[in-house]
């Protein structure tokens, strides 16, 4: 090869990495990165055949080769986020470059424009909606009206304290525990309000807007995909970010509570059984979905989409649920599910990928009621026999819960 191929081969591979590098930071899952980027290489004129492509979570690797050359290039992948505008948009660059036989000026500069574009929502507006997101499942947990307020004016003082302390630099993780103790803190303090028939509930809900939905639902979708290795570094990030929502809560709890157990009495007392109409709860997951959709970043024109396909996800789970029978376990995977399949024609109406419908759509069925029920058993264990066993089976059902939530989504 000539010098001039040379370097034009260099170009190439380099904007091939960048494209990949900026999927994988908005958390696009590993078979999407790879699709676009084959997609893109096709557009470049890279014979699929020759060319090799690397996924990790912190590394993207390129190869290509022949008989004679073999030209290899890497790309480090440094900050984790959110951002199902940037997915939509590569996804429809990687097309338009195609179809209108982009020159690879124009290719470039259509990419650094996605990934020099503000986010679709202000800091505090992102906050605002993640307090009612946090809101609106408190109210599907069964709360009243001045509990959905309370738990939103929570969950917004610990998202604010997250961005905060991760402006400053601080770990993520440790941003997260800080976070959570200050929002329980904050929901403890309002039950003592007496403004409120339910005043324990937003413990429930105050901290949920840390719940990692998106990397689960991908860690789920690479196992599935083969992408072992990806996967299983993803659980290990959620699995962290869980660890510091849970100590946290359990560091607050711990505090404010002490060896009272009259708390967790409480939410032992708490009904899994719906007791509001199923508007109320069509409401609630609708306001929760779109919660979710602006901390995700997903664009304006699609929120209202989101909304809806809560509104099916938690109906189906609930009818499948109380009214069929089943179980909080098959109602979540069949919620799951069809809006998973609603989604498939959905995105050709909308113009998106799958994910950015599907995932928002489903994260208003999260089991929190389980999962602090859990927490609470393991934090206030007294040797009492059936305490553990009980532990365990409120774990593991908002473990399967979880687990079916993101099945649905994945298959």
């Amino acid at each position: 090869m000539t010098d001039k191929e040379v370097l034009l081969l260099r170009r190439k591979l380099d904007l091939l990495l960048r494209t990949g590098k900026l999927l994988m930071e908005s958390a696009a899952d590993t078979n999407r990165i790879e699709r676009n980027m084959k997609r893109v290489a096709a557009f470049m004129g890279i014979p699929e055949e020759k060319l090799h492509i690397d996924i990790r979570w912190t590394m993207i690797m390129v190869n290509v080769s022949d008989e004679r050359n073999s030209f290899s290039k890497f790309q480090k992948c440094e900050k984790h986020g959110i951002n199902m505008t940037a997915i939509s948009q590569i996804s429809d660059l990687s097309w338009c470059a195609i179809e209108e036989d982009y020159s690879l000026d124009k290719y470039e500069e259509e990419l650094e424009k996605i990934a020099k574009k503000p986010r679709n929502y202000t800091p505090y507006i992102v906050a605002i909606g993640a307090g009612f997101a946090c809101g609106g499942f408190c109210k599907l947990f069964g709360s009243d009206w001045i509990a959905f307020l309370f738990a939103s004016i929570c969950a917004f003082i610990g998202f604010r304290i997250r961005a905060r302390c991760i402006e400053a630099g601080l770990n993520v993780y440790m941003s997260i525990a800080l976070a959570a103790f200050a929002a329980t803190c904050t929901a403890y303090l309002s039950s003592f309000s007496g403004l409120s028939e339910t005043p324990y509930h937003p413990l429930l809900a105050c901290a949920l807007f840390i719940v990692p939905g998106v990397p689960l639902i991908n860690f789920v979708d690479d196992m599935l995909d083969n992408h072992l290795l990806v996967g299983m570094t993803r659980a290990a990030n959620t699995a962290m970010m869980v660890v510091a929502m849970t100590f946290g809560i359990a560091f607050a709890l711990r505090i404010l509570v002490m060896n009272d157990v009259a708390i967790d009495h409480k939410f032992s007392e708490l009904s899994m059984v719906p007791h509001d109409p199923y508007y109320v709860y069509a409401i609630a997951a609708a306001i929760a979905a779109i919660g979710f959709s602006m901390i995700f970043n997903i664009q304006r024109r699609l929120l209202w989409v989101v909304a809806v396909g809560g509104i099916i996800a938690v109906c189906t789970r609930n009818f499948v649920n109380f009214e069929l029978g089943y179980g909080p376990v098959i109602g979540s995977f069949m919620g799951s599910f069809v809006v998973s399949v609603l989604a498939v024609k959905a995105v050709h109406w909308f113009h998106v990928p799958n994910h950015v419908l599907t995932i928002p759509s489903v994260i208003p069925m999260i089991p929190g009621v389980l999962m602090y029920r859990s927490l609470l058993a393991f934090i206030n264990l007294h040797g009492v026999i059936g305490e553990v066993t009980n532990a365990f089976f409120n774990g593991i059902n908002s473990a399967l819960i979880i687990l079916c939530i993101s099945l649905g989504v994945a298959v």
